[in-house]
């Protein structure tokens, strides 16, 4: 019964694809009967069709791997499972050949039609849309891979200080910011995560602050979590690391803060006053409150730049984000290039 409920995955795979290298394609339903969807996927078309025109670029080949997560309920004639999609997306811009990646996760209803099965019901979670939560209520996740299994959970770990990193903050000399090996760093773990670190629900923040760390920007260990920017991890049930590691809206108030020493950046007004290993983050209500945090690892081919993200795990996206579904026309941006030297 497995690999019959699993072909109307596979078409459904096959429409997604399609969405993506041509918007404008007109969908048929196929096996897919959830008429939100289409109305949904319909918009959607239409704005990635403009988007892409607006950027100049053209798709060339979609490519998405799925696996089944976990099956939640299965029931004579009805199936609910989870799945995690990881598309790759190819696209031609100024005689240049990208490749941005992406992994998410859906889960869909499938109930039997006759000999065949159909989805009736997809549920997209928006994890980028959320933020993390304050002093006390953050809980660990459980650390998945690309694929969902359950990797090892990371062992308490001291501060991330180190006599190299320490001479930077004790003021006996400056340290540079390695750009690239930060975006090499974002490179290597945009998948699964450091297993060094606790990976959160909303795990983007976290993310971009190991790459800034990778790149040689300075802890500032304070001890309090209001305060500094610093990692300790776990001791036993308690949350060692400051709000500014881990939450979009305090790593922003962090790097816009005054100080002469330490990580530091220049809050600038376009993205192509970005360079790598520098910060963008993302206010999808437009209200003030920061929720997303991506670092540059590339550029295209008209020098805009390219991001790494986790949460939704991307590689190589496009910065504006507006093929997430945590996108609105309200949408805010602060981009942050990071000091040269800490």
């Amino acid at each position: 019964m497995e690999q019959v409920w699993k072909k109307s995955l596979y078409a459904y795979v096959d429409l997604l694809n399609k969405g993506r290298v041509a918007p404008a394609y007109a969908q048929g339903q196929g096996s897919v009967k959830d008429m939100r969807f289409h109305k949904m996927q319909g918009e959607r078309s239409r704005r990635l069709a403009q988007w892409y025109e607006g950027r100049s670029i053209t798709p060339l080949r979609g490519e998405t791997g799925v696996r089944t997560l976990r099956t939640v309920r299965q029931n004579p004639g009805e199936i609910i499972a989870d799945v995690a999609l990881h598309s790759a997306l190819y696209y031609e811009k100024g005689g240049i050949t990208h490749r941005e990646d992406k992994i998410e996760t859906e889960r869909l209803t499938f109930v039997q039609a006759g000999a065949g099965w159909e989805i009736i019901n997809i549920e997209r979670s928006v994890p980028e849309r959320s933020s993390q939560r304050g002093a006390g209520e953050a809980e660990p996740a459980l650390r998945l891979s690309k694929w969902g299994e359950v990797l090892p959970a990371p062992q308490p770990s001291q501060p991330l200080l180190n006599r190299r990193i320490l001479r930077g903050t004790a003021g006996s000399r400056e340290v540079r910011y390695r750009r690239e090996e930060a975006a090499a760093y974002a490179d290597r773990w945009w998948k699964d995560g450091n297993p060094e670190f606790e990976v959160f629900d909303v795990d983007c923040t976290n993310y971009v602050s190991q790459c800034l760390f990778a790149g040689g920007a300075p802890i500032n260990y304070t001890g309090k979590r209001e305060t500094g920017w610093w990692y300790k991890g776990y001791n036993g049930a308690q949350e060692w690391w400051s709000f500014s590691w881990a939450v979009s809206d305090s790593l922003g108030r962090y790097l816009g803060g005054q100080r002469s020493s330490g990580l530091r950046a220049e809050a600038v007004e376009r993205p192509d006053q970005l360079s790598l290993g520098d910060v963008i983050l993302y206010d999808w209500d437009g209200n003030g409150h920061y929720q997303h945090s991506t670092v540059v690892t590339a550029f295209d081919a008209d020098g805009m730049p390219l991001v790494n993200a986790r949460t939704v795990s991307s590689r190589h996206r496009y910065w504006d984000y507006r093929d997430s579904y945590a996108w609105t026309d309200r949408t805010a941006y602060r981009f942050f290039h990071i000091n040269d030297y800490l």
